[in-house]
């Protein structure tokens, strides 16, 4: 029998932990979105994705994909229900933790209700089938191009920036909810999976297939994920510096190619190590594609996609993304500029590396070739919204920016920024705030004008 003292403890200690358990909030439904401006139903409230394992069944000659994505996740409250995104693909059964749970569709979001609430701070694991044909996006957005997952002659060409890697797997479709992915392509023999980060295995199924998986151990954002699929003649070995390369190209550019994708690709993650800092990934590479109708290139983590476009150019500034975009990337998509400015500005440092013009001139060129009434200095770069995301200016101006500042705080405080912007958001995300609050710390200078008239003012700045 237990003492009086203790029977006391005893109901003390039951007595606080039904206050404890009273004070708990309900569980609510998580939110449809993460409240992004630009894409209010992007990504999804109430959780943060860990970890997607992805195992992928494609036919090219029905263009059908059949999915069963894994997604482990960490509930952020107390959660009565939850969403992902996922667009057009039929589901035919959802589990949390092992048991089958109830799901309703509406639009473009899959509302899942586990069969009891989940606490906050609980990881869970939730498990999709779904099948179907995934369908490309079209709009203004991407240079009035289509994007995501598009057919080739032979299979498909995945570049999903900004909002289409949820038309073939549920997701957290959000930037700002990274997580890292196994991802497992079958397809038929004869055909290559390629995906992020380093290939763990490959294998041939009974039926006739072959499967490639894949292993991203380094945060990613969804739209940076990728399955292209295709007949590829792949070279791999590692750089001067020691990073592993994967390159894959369709052979039907073998002979057309006008620069050596390899060779660019090596010395420039070898460059671009020194500039920025340390490659952020275990692996560089790239995915070169015969898919013409999509008019543009894509800094997919660890593996660049190039379809129509290819130039030496091009793949310097898709690897800048490795560091700018890829590992340190943006929390919403108006800041789009610290991607694409950073990789233009790139783009002229390597000119200026390789002895062309200097990155002074390259602005000098942009700037005069434009007059004060031109429709490009009326972008608002730190906010160009949604349709325009990717207009000119936030490329061509960004990078302007980036050279202005340069030349105000000098290259010695310049050349320590970039690495210590990679560094201090390295795998997570960041702000246009942040980067100024760094740039104004190193400088040990006030740059709220500089960045109010380059970023946040319509208008010709003046030099």
């Amino acid at each position: 029998m237990a003492s009086r003292s203790a029977r006391l403890a005893a109901l003390t200690i039951a007595a606080a932990s039904f206050c404890l358990i009273a004070a708990s909030p309900a569980p609510t439904p998580g939110s449809d979105g993460i409240g992004d401006p630009y894409f209010p139903q992007l990504g999804n409230g109430g959780f943060d994705a860990r970890h997607y394992d992805l195992d992928l069944a494609y036919d090219p000659a029905t263009d059908r994909l059949d999915g069963h994505t894994t997604l482990t996740a960490r509930a952020t409250q107390n959660l009565s229900s939850f969403d992902l995104d996922l667009q057009e693909l039929t589901v035919t059964r959802i589990e949390v933790d092992g048991r089958r749970a109830r799901f309703t569709r509406t639009g473009d979001e899959l509302v899942v209700t586990p069969r009891t609430p989940l606490h906050k701070g609980r990881t869970f694991r939730v498990e999709v089938t779904y099948g179907g044909v995934p369908e490309a996006l079209s709009g203004p957005i991407v240079f009035g191009s289509d994007y995501g997952w598009m057919k080739t002659a032979d299979g498909v060409f995945v570049a999903c920036e900004p909002n289409a890697a949820s038309t073939w797997f549920p997701s957290s479709d959000h930037p700002s909810d990274k997580a890292t992915y196994d991802i497992r392509i079958k397809a038929p023999k004869g055909l290559t999976g390629v995906s992020n980060g380093r290939l763990v295995a490959t294998y041939d199924t009974k039926g006739g297939q072959t499967v490639h998986h894949w292993r991203e151990s380094r945060p990613m954002a969804t739209y940076l994920a990728t399955a292209s699929i295709g007949k590829f003649d792949v070279r791999t070995g590692r750089t001067p510096a020691g990073t592993p390369v994967y390159v894959a190209i369709d052979p039907v550019l073998a002979d057309s190619n006008d620069v050596d994708v390899y060779a660019v690709t090596a010395e420039a993650t070898d460059y671009w190590s020194r500039v920025f800092g340390p490659y952020p990934f275990e692996q560089t590479g790239a995915v070169v594609d015969d898919m013409p109708q999509a008019g543009f290139s894509l800094e997919t983590q660890t593996k660049p996609s190039y379809s129509a476009v290819r130039s030496e150019s091009t793949i310097v500034h898709e690897l800048a993304h490795q560091w700018f975009g890829d590992s340190v990337s943006v929390d919403r998509w108006k800041d789009i500029w610290l991607n694409e400015g950073f990789a233009t500005y790139a783009q002229w440092l390597w000119t200026e590396h390789k002895g062309g013009a200097s990155a002074h001139d390259s602005f000098l060129a942009g700037y005069d070739s434009r007059p004060g009434t031109s429709a490009f200095w009326q972008t608002v770069v730190g906010d160009p919204q949604r349709d325009t995301m990717f207009a000119s200016a936030v490329y061509q101006r960004g990078a302007m920016t980036l050279q202005v500042l340069r030349e105000r705080i000098g290259d010695r405080a310049f050349f320590r920024l970039l690495p210590a912007w990679t560094r201090l958001h390295r795998h997570a995300n960041a702000d246009t705030s942040d980067f100024v609050a760094l740039a104004e710390r190193i400088s040990g200078q006030r740059l709220d004008d500089l960045f109010d008239t380059w970023l946040f003012t319509a208008g010709k700045p003046a030099r």
